[in-house]
């Protein structure tokens, strides 16, 4: 019998990531920067040696994530946890607050540009910080906050490898004290190219120069389980399960690793969906450090997709 998570349900399958110590994708790949120079993804290491940089912002992405009764899991703000502790410095963000759209009826919605700048300039980012990301769950929540900031023009951001666990492994220093910081402005240049639609999506169904892919477990890409109102996946897509990425630590895989997962034509449209464009975010974040240079996200994603009996979903047969 099918069953649908109103939250988002592939977490469940990426729980068994524990990181530990172990060396993954680090900032120099593919990034080709000098040890000090802040490239899209940081070490546990770079971020120690930066955190009192004067333009440098940490925030903590972190959603709480609960077991619901009868199966499921709900999500809420992680501010609780982020107040348990925290790295040094870090501001939180909540992704089920300030940072969507909390009148939409689907979980994590959009934000308008400004709207979203705002938040972002309250908790200290300006058009000349930069910005390194994390959360609890090896930064895939972060992956969307870095999203977001992609599509509002800011290219300064980064994402902590292997996330608070990750420090937390290394018994790096945590603080619960709130961070202080004055708010900034940051000025909102929308690319509008980076956020897809449902009727874009549907487009590329049958549109051979636009490449969809489902970031969900393979069983929910096959149709055997659903996490959402009907199984399957949209017709066309292909799967990349965002759990591919990351290695037995929580870290994301090396380089060559990645370009092996994702292969295609790199100057061509690719459209990610997933549950609630979280993972999804995901796989764009690695897909753009791979060179891939038009790259989509639906974010509304399954929970719209299969909500409406009118979009198409394919259950492959056993």
């Amino acid at each position: 019998m099918f069953f649908r998570y109103c939250s988002y349900g592939l977490l469940i399958l990426m729980a068994t990531l524990i990181p530990v110590a172990a060396h993954g994708m680090t900032e120099s790949q593919p990034d080709v920067v000098a040890p000090d120079t802040m490239g899209t993804l940081v070490t546990t290491e770079w971020l120690s040696r930066h955190l009192d940089d004067p333009d440098l912002v940490v925030i903590d992405c972190t959603v709480r994530m609960e077991p619901k009764e009868g199966g499921g899991i709900r999500t809420m703000s992680g501010r609780a946890i982020y107040e348990g502790g925290h790295i040094p410095s870090a501001r939180f963000a909540d992704l089920k607050g300030d940072l969507c759209d909390v009148d939409s009826p689907l979980e994590f919605a959009m934000p308008t540009p400004e709207q979203f700048c705002a938040a972002m300039g309250a908790l200290g980012v300006g058009d000349d910080s930069r910005v390194v990301l994390y959360d609890g769950f090896n930064s895939v929540w972060a992956a969307r906050v870095w999203w977001m900031l992609r599509w509002v023009g800011f290219d300064r951001a980064a994402l902590l490898d292997g996330g608070l666990r990750a420090w937390k492994a290394e018994e790096r220093p945590l603080s619960t004290e709130p961070a202080e910081h004055q708010t900034k402005q940051l000025t909102p240049n929308p690319r509008p190219e980076l956020i897809a639609d449902r009727d874009e999506v549907f487009a590329a169904i049958n549109d051979d120069a636009v490449s969809l892919i489902d970031a969900m477990h393979e069983a929910h890409f096959r149709g055997m389980m659903a996490l959402y109102d009907r199984p399957g996946h949209i017709p066309s897509a292909s799967n990349i399960p965002t759990t591919a990425f990351f290695d037995e630590s929580g870290r994301y895989r090396p380089h060559d690793e990645l370009a092996a997962i994702c292969t295609g034509d790199r100057e061509a449209r690719v459209i990610i969906y997933c549950g609630a464009g979280v993972a999804a975010s995901c796989n764009a974040f690695v897909m753009c450090r791979l060179g891939f240079t038009d790259v989509a996200v639906y974010m509304a994603s399954l929970q719209e997709w299969a909500a409406d009996p009118a979009n198409p979903l394919v259950v492959d047969k056993p």
